[in-house]
């Protein structure tokens, strides 16, 4: 056994999202139709620069003057993916007078796990500086994030700048079993590098990482407030029919329970 009562070939497949949902890529299908309706029907500011590198940018789709912005971070095993297919989560929010800041940061292997966190951290940082300029108000700043946009999220936790992280993983204390994933280590640290940090990063001198929700492999990622106290999440129990794709939805509608939980944090 590897970790956790599990050997390589489950952690491999464990970490294999996509292999896990044969129907990925037909789910997947509407998301740049919809996203590139957002930028037509919808004010936005495309392409700010909050970093030197040219992934160090974001989108940001306004609401209301001096609505609260929820900052979205994608996924993609930190190596694939960026921030024009995302931009349908803001059709369901915009309506609700959320404004919504999609992140894209420098991929893997181009970058070290490091180097990603760090940008992620200074775009949350360039938001806070900056949103007041676009009619946003800095002191509601929130994040989001997916798969392993969940992870970078919950790197934001320790900033001041951020109110509240919800992030669709979950925190566990101790070893990081995506270090022992032969697919995620070798794009992520590089071989022989697992002393980057990975998912279980520290925060607040405490130690985080991120877990699975599919039977079987669920038992190595307890819940995130046994972690870290205080930290607001909402957990697989309340959405018993998404998969690891088709939950993106339910903070993409209006009506979905991710959605009601933003707003409930709001105070709506």
């Amino acid at each position: 056994m590897l970790y956790g009562g599990v050997d390589r070939a489950q952690l491999d497949a464990a970490y294999n999202n996509s292999a896990a949902v044969p129907e990925r890529d037909a789910i997947a299908a509407d998301w740049p139709a919809r996203s590139a309706r957002v930028p037509r029907e919808y004010s936005g500011r495309l392409d700010l620069a909050y970093g030197e590198t040219p992934r160090e940018r974001l989108d940001l789709f306004l609401a209301d003057p001096q609505a609260p912005t929820l900052a979205f971070i994608h996924g993609g095993y930190w190596q694939m993916n960026d921030k024009e297919n995302f931009a349908f989560f803001a059709e369901g929010l915009l309506p609700l007078g959320i404004n919504v800041a999609i992140i894209e940061y420098t991929l893997a292997p181009i970058a070290r796990l490091e180097r990603i966190i760090a940008g992620v951290r200074r775009s949350v940082r360039w938001l806070a500086e900056h949103l007041a300029e676009y009619g946003a108000d800095p002191s509601r700043l929130y994040g989001a994030g997916h798969s392993a946009g969940g992870h970078l999220t919950a790197m934001t936790i320790p900033l001041p700048k951020v109110r509240r992280a919800r992030h669709q993983r979950h925190l566990r204390p101790g070893a990081d079993p995506a270090q022992l994933s032969q697919r995620e280590a070798d794009s992520r640290y590089g071989r022989g590098g697992a002393q980057q940090p990975g998912p279980a990063f520290a925060i607040d001198g405490r130690r985080a990482g991120r877990g699975l929700w599919r039977p079987g492999v669920a038992r190595i990622a307890p819940p995130v407030d046994r972690v870290c106290p205080g930290v607001d999440r909402t957990g697989s129990s309340g959405t018993p029919a998404a998969d690891h794709f088709t939950i993106l939805d339910a903070l993409a509608r209006p009506e979905g329970v991710l959605t009601r939980a933003l707003l409930a944090m709001l105070g709506r």
